[in-house]
């Protein structure tokens, strides 16, 4: 397994413009991470490091462990490691055909792993990780595959960056807005998001008791740093926020990535998640 084998390895300037073509945006963005040739001579990638895990809502904790991202092809991993019995690990992988959650206990998934479970395309389409997976979307975009749209600047954390509407090729039931920093064009943060609208009751009192509700989940990438001759992310964080009638919970996951290991053979089983 990949992550057991971690363990002992994890210890452009001026002013821009308001609006930008998605397709000039998008082959900018693929140049900041390398050259051509850097990104074709990658294959593969394995990335280990460190996670920790913080949970608020109904019932509140925090857990530290050990993370992998591995990718090869279309083919994607996420993995997390904890020293905790009801939260022992969160896995999920795509192996180029099927999309996988592990249940964290028997017959029971995280609230991530439902999430994702029911939104597996941003997984299979190669969304979810963004630059530190083989599979980033953006690395195809002429494929005709997803499309990028509206893209604008606008300011986070002081930051001038462009916010693009991203549409998968194969539909989406989430919003999905990607963010490229306005002077590198780096990603640095994807927003997926979700309304339900409340449902109709069976009587006035019922119907007024409920609830829309809300998922959001956030990527954000920092401290960017050269690997291979590809210009990777070594923070990643991972915020999950779920608005029912039963309140509000928010998952955080920071990553600190400290370990790039690139074109080593993977094998396929490990992307099926489910099978250990």
């Amino acid at each position: 397994m990949l992550l057991a084998i971690a363990v002992p390895i994890v210890f452009a300037s001026g002013n821009a413009r308001d609006k930008m073509e998605a397709e000039e945006l998008a082959a900018k963005h693929v140049a900041s991470i390398g050259t051509e040739e850097a990104r074709k001579n990658i294959s593969s990638i394995t990335i280990a490091g460190t996670t920790k895990a913080v949970f608020k809502g109904r019932g509140t904790g925090e857990t530290s462990g050990l993370v992998v991202l591995a990718s090869q092809g279309r083919k994607n991993l996420i993995g997390m490691k904890f020293p905790t019995p009801d939260y022992p690990h969160e896995r999920m992988g795509y192996d180029g055909d099927d999309f996988s959650v592990a249940f964290v206990v028997p017959g029971q998934r995280s609230e991530l792993g439902e999430f994702m479970k029911t939104n597996d395309k941003t997984f299979k389409t190669g969304i979810l990780g963004g630059a530190l997976s083989s599979s980033w979307e953006l690395l195809r975009y002429d494929e005709e595959r997803g499309k990028l749209s509206s893209c604008k600047t606008t300011d986070i954390n002081d930051v001038e960056v462009y916010r693009c509407r991203y549409k998968p090729d194969s539909g989406s039931d989430l919003k999905i807005e990607m963010f490229f920093d306005a002077a590198t064009f780096r990603h640095v943060r994807t927003e997926y998001s979700r309304v339900i609208s409340a449902r109709q009751g069976t009587s006035i009192d019922n119907s007024a008791r409920q609830q829309e509700e809300r998922y959001q989940l956030v990527e954000e990438f920092g401290d960017f740093a050269e690997e291979s001759g590809l210009t990777l992310p070594h923070t990643y964080t991972i915020k999950y926020e779920k608005q029912t009638g039963e309140g509000t919970r928010i998952y955080t996951w920071t990553m600190n990535l400290q370990q790039f290991q690139f074109n080593n053979e993977i094998d396929p089983k490990e992307f099926k998640v489910d099978s250990y």
